[in-house]
């Protein structure tokens, strides 16, 4: 399973449109325009398919944890300071 599979099958899992992906995306200081989305949901044979490389699928993943739970609260020796 390629990188391109696991964030179309998260996409449709989670009902995510491309205007969340890319909200998504932006939690995490990562711009990803309509049309490179569009790229990693081509099939592989399209002339226009991107492969989906670890670092958009990381700071996806990432994004979706903040987009899901909320920003990580503040430890004690962050806010004491």
């Amino acid at each position: 399973m390629t990188n391109n599979d696991i964030l179309k099958k998260l996409r449709v899992a989670l009902k995510l449109r491309d205007d969340d992906v890319i909200k998504i995306m932006k939690l995490v200081d990562f711009n990803v325009s309509k049309s490179e989305l569009n790229a990693l949901y081509r099939k592989e044979d399209h002339p226009n398919y991107v492969p989906c490389g670890d670092q958009f699928l990381r700071n996806f993943l990432n994004g979706l944890i903040i987009h899901m739970r909320g920003p990580m609260p503040k430890g004690k020796e962050e806010t004491e300071e």
